[in-house]
């Protein structure tokens, strides 16, 4: 019976099964990155990130639990000299599953499983997002397009404000000039009335000298 058996047997017995997953496991290790079905994707993921976690302390007694796992001194080394400084600050989930589709012949499901931290590709992706603000969902109360409204009309008014100043300047001049004439005016009057009284009084006796000189001249053209 199968009472209490959770995991994937993989259709091995447990020899097979286990010896599998350690070759598996080494070649993990040292390419970083394989290729095979996504049932033992998923298998090996739970078979080597415990032995990832132990690498993370670099001890006598991780070493040996993890070479009796491995058997190979290659891997023990690449795993705790190399990867165990990569993984050092992440609290778990060090591998990574991609399917890629269906295997020709039997239908299986293939997949990629990797080390997050040596997919470079994908850190810069993630860095880059985490770096995007997010957008608000709420509706705008169109502050945001009166910002830029604001902005062009006061490099506007920075353009036109010279032009409106030379304009006043010239206005006040003119209003200035025009006082200036009606205060020169107002006190040139007295003067030019007695120089137009004085000029009336000298042409008066000429007017009647010769209004009189005409008139004997009328008497003897009349005789």
């Amino acid at each position: 019976m199968r009472h209490r058996k959770s995991f994937n047997h993989l259709g091995r017995t447990s020899s097979h099964r286990h010896a599998m997953l350690a070759n598996m496991a080494n070649s993990l290790i040292l390419h970083k990155r394989i290729s095979t079905t996504l049932a033992k994707a998923k298998a090996l993921r739970v078979y080597v990130e415990p032995i990832l976690t132990r690498a993370k302390s670099d001890t006598t007694h991780n070493r040996r639990e993890v070479f009796s796992l491995l058997q190979s001194k290659t891997v023990v080394t690449e795993l705790f000299r190399d990867i165990a400084l990569k993984i050092a600050d992440r609290p778990g989930g060090y591998t990574r599953i991609l399917k890629v589709g269906n295997r020709l012949g039997d239908n299986a499901e293939m997949c990629i499983i990797e080390l997050v931290d040596y997919n470079e590709n994908m850190l810069s992706a993630g860095t880059k997002e985490t770096s995007k603000k997010r957008r608000s969902r709420k509706k705008s109360d169109g502050s945001d397009n009166q910002a830029p409204k604001a902005e062009t009309v006061a490099s506007k008014a920075e353009v036109i404000a010279p032009a409106v100043e030379a304009v006043v300047a010239a206005v006040v001049a003119e209003e200035i000039i025009e006082e200036i004439v009606e205060e020169t005016s107002v006190e040139s009057t007295p003067e030019a009335e007695e120089i137009a009284e004085e000029v009336a009084e000298e042409s008066a006796p000429e007017d009647e000298v010769s209004t009189e000189d005409e008139a004997p001249e009328e008497e003897k053209t009349a005789e």
